[in-house]
């Protein structure tokens, strides 16, 4: 096979069905995306589950493992997966890490942070559980929850079912010796889930809620909810911050002394507030108050950066990456994305690795992305993206070239069904001028997804006279994947995610690594 350029475009959240729950990507204006679907070599591939290591194929993908899978061509244990055969073998209260929490906390407070929900993408109510039945069994007297409201990974007002169950086991297991409590709490898109520095004031709210206790005092979670639901009419994801107060006074501020676990498993939206609990000369808002405590993540969130410092899962040891491999073969590479997606093209692209393998081989572009509402601009920086990606496939530098557009993703989560066709109809513009430029120079076209969101934006009714309900979390859809400008066909047969490498590197005319999983095309 002829070397040619090879160009990979990710319209990330955009799945495949022919089912219609408020499909934007079936109803989106898109002729260039039809054109090449009916008249290029194509597939459908998985996305989620065990395709891109999780725990089974009921769980949703996200970009994370969807690009951590793209870029090694391989499948590893992630997140949820990682961290359930960490609590279910128990292993994790064996760490040392676990250890030095529970001794901490010893005359002090262990506090656990992190997204309450079942969503499995960056979190999971069952693993905070657990760990809350193991400290108590370990003789911690005082635990503090402060939760992060999901709507996001879950349907969006469905909040309160697990304020209930983790109220449920409090109960169940206060008595004389033990006190947990819910202390603090807000919406994920709201406090303290920022990401990629996108918006630091998000961290500075959660701080202050979380670590201060400066904020609108409630007695209880369920009555901060219900409260802000009827006075803004928010889901879940956009609920302000509350504090849970007794007498006047937060139940649970974070003091000198004490042993905090950020109890996610996800990097991105994990990586900021550690910064400020880790950072001594921290820069990015006024802390007001630095409280020395012992802190950890559930998993080391950026293994390059050893942000935090202190985990209590190691993630997976991910080798043998493509930008690897091919820096190894001399090939050169650019990258490309707007701020919100611009990790996933070069650190999880890499194995969750922050550095270049090669600062002359590599190129990374990051256009800024908007801090405003993606519903209120679903182009997002498409265009942008695009011009950089066109005049550096028109210099015509570089073997490969990969592209990430957020559109379907990012606007999808608003639950936005109109806006959610206008980021997809973008995307669709950009995949033209994409593809005149592959033209002029001769390069392959490669167009794919990470998983599914745009393309299911209802939830399914339990009976038809139900009302609609924006969907706002991933889908279990397949994703596409198709070829333009090479003689190759596309193989029969169940391909995911990390079949992609070795296709790209067949593309490329250079040898497979026997680890990787086979290419989708023959010739």
């Amino acid at each position: 096979m002829s070397k040619k350029p090879v160009v990979l475009v990710v319209m990330d959240g955009v799945g495949m069905t022919e089912k219609d729950n408020g499909n934007a990507v079936m109803h989106a204006y898109t002729p260039n995306l039809d054109n090449y679907l009916e008249n290029y070599p194509h597939t459908v591939i998985k996305a989620h589950g065990s395709a891109v290591g999780l725990p089974t194929d009921d769980d949703m993908g996200n970009s994370e493992v969807g690009h951590n899978a793209l870029g090694c061509g391989q499948i590893y244990s992630q997140g949820a997966k990682l961290v359930n055969e960490s609590i279910d073998s128990k292993s994790i209260y064996d760490s040392e890490t676990w250890k030095e929490l529970v001794k901490n906390a010893e005359g002090h407070t262990l506090h656990f942070l992190g997204l309450l929900s079942d969503g499995n993408v960056h979190s999971h109510i069952r693993h905070l559980l657990a760990m809350l039945t193991e400290a108590k069994e370990e003789g911690v007297k005082n635990v503090r929850i402060h939760v992060l409201m999901d709507g996001r990974d879950v349907p969006e007002t469905s909040g309160l079912i697990y304020i209930d169950q983790l109220e449920e086991k409090l109960a169940e297991l206060n008595d004389e010796n033990f006190c947990a409590k819910i202390a603090s709490g807000g919406g994920r898109m709201q406090i303290t889930m920022d990401r990629y520095e996108a918006d630091w004031a998000m961290v500075e709210r959660g701080w202050k809620i979380h670590v201060l206790g400066e904020g609108r005092q409630f007695t209880s979670a369920k009555e901060a909810i219900e409260t802000y639901r009827a006075e803004l009419g928010v889901n879940d994801q956009n609920l302000p911050g509350f504090v849970i107060a007794e007498e006047g006074k937060p139940v649970g501020t974070i003091e000198d002394g004490d042993s905090v676990i950020l109890f996610n498993f996800r990097g991105d939206r994990a990586l900021e507030i550690s910064r400020a609990f880790e950072t001594e000369n921290f820069d990015k808002f006024d802390r007001v108050r630095f409280p020395h405590v012992t802190y950890a993540g559930m998993l080391q969130y950026d293994g390059d950066l050893k942000i935090p410092t202190k985990y209590l899962v190691s993630p997976p040891h991910i080798t043998n990456t493509m930008s690897e491999y091919f820096v190894s073969k001399g090939l050169r590479q650019y990258a490309i994305s707007e701020t919100q997606k611009f990790g996933h093209v070069t650190y999880f692209w890499n194995g969750n690795r922050s550095e270049k393998f090669s600062e002359e081989l590599e190129t990374w572009v990051e256009v800024q992305s908007d801090v405003v509402p993606f519903d209120e601009r679903p182009w997002m920086k498409a265009a942008e993206v695009t011009d950089e990606l066109v005049a550096a496939l028109e210099a015509n530098e570089y073997d490969f070239y990969r592209v990430n557009f957020p559109n379907g993703d990012m606007v999808g989560h608003t639950g936005n069904y109109e806006a959610t066709i206008i980021g997809v109809e973008t995307v669709d513009l950009c995949l033209k001028r994409i593809k005149d430029a592959c033209d002029k120079i001769g390069a392959i076209l490669l167009v794919t997804a990470d998983h599914g969101n745009a393309d299911e934006m209802l939830e399914k009714k339990k009976k038809p006279t139900d009302p609609n309900k924006p969907k706002t979390s991933h889908t279990l859809n397949k994703v596409p994947f198709i070829i333009i400008n090479a003689d190759v066909q596309m193989k029969e047969g169940e391909f995911g995610l990390s079949n992609v490498a070795a296709t790209v590197a067949e593309l490329l005319g250079v040898e497979v690594p026997s680890c990787w999983n086979e290419s989708l095309i023959t010739k």
